[in-house]
Order: structure tokens, then sequence, then C-alpha cells
């Protein structure tokens, strides 16, 4: 079954409440996260896919040291759909932002 597309007024009110994440032009919803090291990203990123295999709803990831990428857009509607908003939600649950200095 295909979701819905956002509109632009409903995306947007969910950014509101997705601090972090933001919309990039070509219309993927992206976060950027960081990690002390890059068995920390590894990790996480693991996590997510785990999360994204059992949603049966798959982002893009780019794992480097200390960062992880997610990027997520639902194809089949040519846009974000509830889908990458609950994607992005449990991103964010599975996230522990390294303790700062």
């Amino acid at each position: 079954m295909t979701q819905n597309r956002l509109d632009h007024d409903q995306l947007h009110q969910a950014l509101a409440a997705l601090p972090g994440w933001q919309l990039l032009p070509d219309g993927r919803l992206q976060r950027q996260l960081r990690f002390p090291d890059f068995a920390g990203a590894f990790t996480f990123a693991t996590a997510v896919a785990l999360h994204a295999e059992h949603a049966q709803h798959h982002p893009e990831l780019t794992i480097a040291w200390g960062r992880v990428v997610v990027s997520t857009t639902t194809h089949d509607a040519g846009g974000i759909t509830a889908k990458d908003l609950a994607l992005a939600r449990s991103v964010d649950g599975l996230y522990t932002a390294p303790a700062g200095p």
C-alpha cells in the first residue's frame, strides 16, 4: 500500500517537531548524528538498519568516522510520508548524543 506524500504545511509542521532533521532540496529528509568514534557510528547504523528492516522502510545510511548521516524518502510516493516521519522519530529514539567536553 502506497503512503500519501505530505503536503508543504504538513511537512513543515512535522519538521518543527523533529529537531536536527532538515529537508534537502531533492526532497529527502536528513539528519547527521555525531559519535565519539567509528565503532559508535557503526553500532548506531546497525541499530537503525535492524529497525528499518523490521519496519520495511529503509533509509540511506552514510557511515564515517564519528558520524552517521540518515536520509529518507518514500520513493513510491515521490516524497516524504508518515513512514519517513516514523523512521525519523525512531532514529531519534535510538540516538544518545555523546557527552560534551
